[in-house]
């Protein structure tokens, strides 16, 4: 009986080990197939279209379209709502913000489930040893294991010195959090004064280009005209060839100046979130009321020791590497966990298929006692690090905001020498055209003057740009910027009006 048994089940074993070698050939085969067939696959032309085209739709939904004249106010908001750099460093603070709440479930206990499935093609067939002789008995062999058997558990595992870690972790994702919010103060002020600076700079594109053309036009014909003069040899050789040296430079001036206010206005567009080339109108303010600043410098010093975005990131950073000095330590210690749970086994020859199991145990990593202090005084190094750099931060924010003082007093005197400078060109290129068609003077000296006007009018606009930048260095030195909160909860209006308080205190 047991013979005829034995030869069925050797011959059902070679049947199955027979199907088991074929699928597992069969696996392997595919398996170094798929390996060898992998290649760089470069982009198609279509592929790479339906992406920028997909991108393109993307940023022609989230744009507000322009309609009528811009004001600061309004150009700044737009920049703030619709700039893709400065969007990128809101991802970055929703990602730190996610990354916090991620870690929050690190420190709840492990709840871990499994199921499997095992299969063998030959009997587990135990022996049995004689205990007087030694020597194997193969009279009674046993089978202590099924050949094919189902398994599944769920268990609750909870570690000690896991949750201390993932609780420190916990508060250095916080941290980070809080750094990615200066970050991206960071970059509001950034964004705020290059936005007001570059402004000024494309409005005087706007109000002098018509005016630049048109003397660029007169001085070709100038030039044309002394050109032809001298051919015909109607003056002597050298008073034309100095005119037209004079005119030339003229016209090398107004070409630098012209392409200086085209750049402006695609810069502008770019930083607003604009379609780069498209044209912008944009509105002057009736006056300026540009102000001294206070000489209290102790109560500014103080503002900014106490909100500048840099200096305060990096006391956040401090934060972080003390905490890393905290995890140093917890990991010296030994490491307690507590363990339950729930499992069955499909082996028919177990007594007992379900049943719950409990434990606790301690580890202790040995090798500990040799990293341990390394690893601790790693830690303080870079505490104390990131302390010489916190200090040495405070020196630079009290040297940036007494630079951005003395640019804001040179930018005001400039401004007031370009207003007065201004004024005489402009009454210099009157008089000039006034002379001309009097027949007292030439097209030289009237192309002249207008090209010394618009030069004063241009440096006039960026005088008024130069005091805007100080003001936003003044006020990124100080810390501040509009409380404005989510920029996606604020309509573009509310914005504004946000926007126009910071923008009208100046400083």
């Amino acid at each position: 009986m047991f013979a005829v048994l034995s030869q069925s089940m050797t011959f059902n074993e070679g049947k199955a080990a027979n199907a088991a070698k074929s699928v597992g050939a069969a696996i392997l085969l595919s398996t170094l197939i798929t390996g060898c067939a992998i290649a760089p696959k470069p982009l198609t032309s279509s592929e790479m279209s339906a992406v920028v085209s997909t991108d393109r739709a993307a940023i022609e939904k989230s744009t507000v379209a322009i309609s009528g004249s811009i004001t600061l106010e309004e150009a700044v908001a737009r920049a703030l709502k619709q700039n893709l750099d400065y969007r990128t460093r809101l991802m970055e603070q929703s990602l730190a913000a996610g990354q916090l709440d991620a870690s929050k479930y690190d420190m709840l206990p492990r709840l871990l489930t499994s199921a499997g499935y095992t299969w063998r093609d030959k009997e587990n067939i135990r022996d049995s040893i004689d205990s007087v002789t030694g020597a194997p008995s193969l009279a009674n062999p046993s089978i202590s294991t099924d050949r094919t058997r189902a398994t599944a558990d769920i268990g609750l595992s909870w570690s000690i010195l896991d949750f201390g870690v993932s609780y420190y972790n916990a508060n250095q994702n916080a941290d980070r959090l809080l750094v990615a919010n200066e970050r991206r103060r960071k970059a509001m002020h950034l964004l705020i004064q290059n936005v007001r600076t570059t402004y000024w700079r494309a409005l005087a594109a706007q109000r002098l280009r018509n005016e630049v053309q048109s003397t660029i036009q007169e001085a070709e014909r100038a030039l044309t005209d002394s050109r032809k003069m001298s051919a015909d040899r109607i003056r002597s050789p050298a008073e034309p060839l100095r005119y037209q040296r004079n005119l030339l430079e003229n016209l090398r001036l107004l070409e630098n100046v012209d392409r200086e206010l085209a750049v402006a206005e695609i810069e502008l567009a770019t930083l607003i979130g604009a379609k780069p080339g498209s044209r912008i109108r944009l509105v002057e303010p009736d006056s300026f009321a540009f102000k001294a600043l206070s000489s209290n410098v102790e109560k500014m010093e103080e503002v900014a020791l106490l909100n500048n975005a840099d200096l305060r990131e990096q006391v956040y950073s401090t934060r972080i590497a003390a905490v890393e000095t905290r995890k140093a330590l917890l990991k010296l210690l030994p490491n307690l966990s507590f363990d339950y749970g729930y499992k069955y086994d499909g082996d028919k020859y177990l007594i007992n298929q379900v049943w719950q199991e409990a434990g606790s145990r301690v580890a202790f990593n040995l090798f500990n006692l040799l990293s341990g202090p390394a690893q601790i005084r790693a830690a303080e190094m870079n505490v104390t690090a990131n302390e010489a750099k916190r200090m040495a931060l405070q020196m630079a924010v009290l040297s940036q905001l007494h630079l951005a003082r003395y640019y804001y007093d040179d930018a005001l005197k400039q401004y007031n020498r370009a207003i007065a400078i201004s004024d005489v060109d402009n009454k210099l290129a009157e008089l000039a055209r006034s002379q001309e068609q009097s027949e007292m003077g030439g097209s030289l000296e009237r192309v002249s003057a207008n090209v010394t006007a618009i030069l004063s009018s241009l440096r006039l606009y960026h005088s008024v740009a130069k005091v805007n930048e100080a003001i936003s260095r003044i006020q990124a030195s100080l810390g501040q910027e509009p409380d404005i909160g989510a920029l996606d909860d604020i309509t573009l209006d509310d914005l504004k009006q946000k926007l126009h308080v910071l923008l009208q205190d100046q400083v």
